[in-house]
């Protein structure tokens, strides 16, 4: 009857898993967030060097402010402007790529799909800007796209245009009946021009459309309105204690069952926890009072620190308190990879996976380090997250540079693997019974 139950849970977690690796939708957004992660961490080594290296604020911490340094000061404007050129147009990013990626599987890889759709989202975003003049009165500037539209802030509009647009264009160029036929004398990339002219029109207009009416019947731009009703209230519980637990919860659960809950999850909660991770770094740069507690450095920092798991933990416990030659040996080859972040072969060759002795800690021990290191943020012992950090970056280092250089950010993350090995002891210590009954 166990195993049944047990065969029944598993098959309905990989039926789950399946469908979100391999919709394609989901999919796309994946690995459009993952090619976009190298412009991201630019972006926030780029801030980190204005404000650490560079900034001339009095009072501030900088070399630029130590006697003798000054001349670093004037590097500002260069890390300000590649800051600028990369964390202000991830939304851009994310409907190119998303486009160019949900292309590919439907075997289209024209050049102007992306194009298209960006001009599909552009057409969603109000042309106009509300600033404050030197006097401090109220100005509306015409005929510009504000930042809004283009930072992290259109992350998920944009998400929605650029998969709308790529479904419309890309079946209209399936359907053959829009095509407009060249002479053969025509060359074949004019002729091509030629042939997605009407797709590309009816795709732009049918988006552009869709956000004109639902303006004229709601009052209400559909650009606010997916904020609103979509992205504000899926923030709201992604970035609160009890549904970032949730999240953690679900990821590990998958995991145990043999399941990359990394990437299963990744698509719902990237562009998320990103939002708030490009809030709190806009607000370091401006130096404004951090938002967020939890975005995307935060997790990599303190729930997946070492791996999925927290695995360092168990890899210490095993040394000191494991007397199983093969735990012990497979602990030791998992070191190195550990050090950088990568668990697998402590995941699959221990095994994690399938395993319930193991599979308990492994969700445990990520919900204690994320709930410690919360608190320890809460009270200000650790800095708040403002730089996205390579997930390969070293445990201490990491934390430290992820939180623009502080300490307590750094000691956080070394005692959240410390209290991930407290979690796991109790389950080594069982598992040396286990060998030693089954040998019996």
């Amino acid at each position: 009857m166990e195993e049944e139950m047990k065969e029944k849970i598993m098959n309905g977690l990989l039926s789950v898993a399946g469908v979100m690796q391999t919709q394609r939708h989901l999919a796309a957004i994946k690995n459009a967030f993952m090619s976009l992660l190298p412009i991201i961490i630019v972006g926030s080594f780029c801030t980190l060097f204005s404000n650490v290296i560079c900034s001339t604020t009095p009072g501030f911490f900088s070399l630029a402010n130590v006697p003798g340094l000054s001349f670093l000061g004037k590097l500002n404007p260069m890390f300000t402007a590649a800051n600028y050129g990369t964390m202000n147009f991830i939304a851009i990013g994310c409907v190119i790529l998303i486009a160019m990626e949900l292309g590919e599987h439907y075997e289209i890889k024209d050049k102007a799909l992306p194009v298209v759709a960006l001009g599909a989202y552009i057409s969603l975003c109000a042309f106009t800007a509300t600033g404050k003049a030197v006097d401090g009165s109220e100005v509306i500037v015409a005929n510009v796209l504000g930042r809004m539209y283009t930072n992290a802030q259109g992350l998920f509009v944009g998400m929605f245009a650029s998969v709308a647009a790529t479904e419309i264009y890309c079946k209209l160029v399936k359907s053959g009946k829009f095509e407009i036929h060249m002479p053969d004398s025509v060359p074949s990339n004019v002729a091509r021009s030629f042939t997605i002219l009407f797709p590309s029109l009816i795709t732009i207009i049918i988006v552009s459309g869709i956000g004109m009416i639902f303006e004229m019947v709601t009052g209400m731009t559909l650009f606010n309105a997916i904020i609103a009703f979509i992205q504000k209230p899926l923030s709201n519980i992604l970035t609160s204690f009890p549904g970032y637990i949730t999240l953690i919860f679900i990821t590990t659960l998958l995991w145990s069952f043999g399941i990359h809950g990394t990437q299963v999850t990744k698509a719902v909660y990237e562009p998320i926890l990103l939002a708030a991770f490009a809030e709190n770094e806009a607000a370091y740069a401006a130096g404004a009072p951090i938002p967020n507690i939890i975005n995307t450095p935060f997790m990599s920092c303190f729930s997946t620190v070492t791996g999925a798991g927290i695995t360092g933990g168990l890899i210490i416990a095993i040394m000191i308190f494991s007397k199983r030659d093969d735990f012990k040996a497979i602990a030791k080859l998992a070191i190195p990879c550990a050090i950088f972040n990568i668990n697998e072969p402590i995941i699959f060759g221990l095994p994690v996976v399938m395993n319930p002795i193991m599979a308990i800690p492994f969700m445990i021990a990520p919900a204690v380090s994320a709930t410690f290191a919360y608190a320890m943020t809460n009270l200000g012992f650790a800095g708040r997250m403002v730089v996205n950090a390579p997930w390969t970056t070293p445990p201490g280092l990491m934390a430290f540079l992820c939180s623009g250089g502080n300490i307590g950010a750094a000691v956080t993350q070394i005692l959240c693997i410390l209290l991930a090995f407290v979690v796991y002891i109790p389950f080594v210590l069982a598992s040396n019974r286990q060998r030693v009954e089954t040998e019996e």
